[in-house]
């Protein structure tokens, strides 16, 4: 018995304690009040008396601190009465505005017709502001909102002027006569302003849905070039790649994998480009790759790739001439693989060539301007040994005879993280035009092509 009335008693508590913690006082007094109740009404006679059958006294529980003392006048909670609002109906009150406004037009009591107009005036702003932001926003366009308030402001200046004028006055007369013929030469400007004003709108509604359907082409377009890239992607790797996923590339293989590659690369913009080169660069289509002597299968490096042959390899896609002249300007082409491709005219302006390969590359009359060509491979060996590509003779990777990229009038102007080594190449082997755009000059280096 005493066991579960302290149990009891434990609980009472800390369910206290925690209504105390989470609750305001006069939750907190209900709550005791509802508890006292709780154990008044169902206390048994064991248990309040001060023992039992047994002769046992049982422990009385203990009276909480929060509780209220039984002389304590609990406080009388006042009932809030509602008060009644009273509803203000502004359009009734527009309406009888406006007979005012009437009534003193018509009597010519000026004081009483501006009274009315006034109150018009006020309650009519009042119904129309709530709505009125929501509204100037959805049907007049952005640029056309501070004209239209030109326009309404203009309109309203001309007409109060005329109606203040002296030449609207009767001699002797104080109250304000109303011209009508100005009135209406001005409500006939008004109405040819309005037609004009509409047709310029209706001309720019024209101008601007063929805007949004120019835009929602362009986004078409790309989002069909970015499937039909994705589509030349899975073909050109199942081509080259066996069951094993080995690259097994066969001579008619890698003719029709030149192909796709020909015809996705002249119908696509620059940056698909530049995405089709990335991927042919990361999957090692674009590197000369050493083959069996045999069977012309690549050879594995026994580091868990192919083997690099820059002699004699043979490269599963060669590029060739399929990017002659094209536009890959302000494209990412960092660590891409562009040796020995032809990129006469081609526009590399404000491009990213970190680390990329331009060794024995064509970039006669390329436009290099603003491109961050730090890393960037112009050539092999040494930038006093090395010299461009030439048709009859072998490349020497050792020296770097022959081994350096065709730069002969192109544009480096304003190049990034350009190097003493590249700067020391392009001056030497760039040609006058050339050298006339490297940054830094190109004082102390030779000019080695002798024009």
């Amino acid at each position: 018995m005493r066991a579960e009335g302290n149990l009891e008693q434990l609980g009472t508590n800390s369910k206290t304690e925690a209504i105390a913690a989470n609750s305001s006082p006069s939750e907190i007094l209900n709550h005791h009040h509802e508890s006292n109740g709780h154990q008044s009404n169902g206390a048994s006679g064991p248990e309040v008396g001060s023992q039992d059958n047994g002769g046992l006294v049982v422990a009385k529980p203990e009276v909480n601190s929060l509780a209220e003392p039984a002389d304590t006048v609990r406080p009388t909670q006042k009932v809030a009465t509602p008060r009644r609002r009273w509803h203000i109906n502004y359009g009734w009150v527009t309406l009888i505005s406006i007979m005012v406004t009437i009534l003193g037009l018509a009597i010519d009591n000026v004081w009483l017709g501006f009274a009315g107009a006034i109150s018009t005036l006020v309650v009519s702003v009042r119904i129309l502001l709530p709505s009125w932001g929501q509204i100037w926003s959805q049907l007049v366009p952005g640029p056309w909102r501070s004209f239209i308030v030109g326009c309404g402001g203009l309109v309203a200046g001309i007409i109060t002027l005329l109606m203040l004028s002296g030449a609207n006055q009767q001699p002797g007369s104080r109250n304000i006569q109303i011209n009508w013929d100005a009135i209406g030469a001005v409500g006939e400007v008004v109405g040819a302003l309005g037609q004009i004003l509409i047709a310029i709108i209706a001309v720019y509604v024209a101008w601007r849905q063929y805007v949004i359907s120019k835009e929602l082409t362009i986004q078409q377009n790309r989002i069909t070039q970015q499937q039909t890239i994705d589509a030349y992607f899975q073909g050109v790797s199942d081509l080259a790649l066996n069951d094993e996923g080995l690259l097994e590339d066969w001579p008619q293989e890698r003719a029709i994998a030149d192909g796709r590659t020909a015809s996705i690369l002249s119908s696509v913009d620059a940056d698909g480009k530049a995405k089709i080169i990335r991927f042919l660069s990361q999957s090692k289509m674009l590197t000369p790759l050493r083959r069996d002597r045999h069977l012309g299968r690549p050879i594995l490096d026994g580091d868990g790739g192919y083997a690099e042959d820059r002699a004699s390899g043979v490269r599963v896609i060669d590029l060739g001439v399929m990017l002659a002249g094209a536009d890959l300007s302000s494209t990412d082409l960092r660590w891409t693989e562009l040796s020995e491709a032809n990129l006469v005219r081609a526009n590399l302006c404000n491009c990213d060539l970190v680390k990329a390969n331009f060794s024995r590359t064509i970039l006669y009359e390329a436009n290099l301007a603003e491109a961050d060509v730090m890393g960037t491979r112009f050539f092999y060996g040494e930038a006093e040994t090395a010299s461009p590509r030439s048709r009859t003779e072998r490349p020497n990777y050792k020296t770097g005879e022959y081994t350096g990229a065709v730069i002969e009038n192109a544009d480096f102007t304003n190049v990034k993280r350009l190097s003493d080594a590249q700067r020391y190449y392009c001056c030497a082997w760039g040609g006058s035009k050339t050298r006339a755009t490297i940054p830094g000059g190109c004082e102390g280096i030779p000019n080695k092509l002798d024009r």
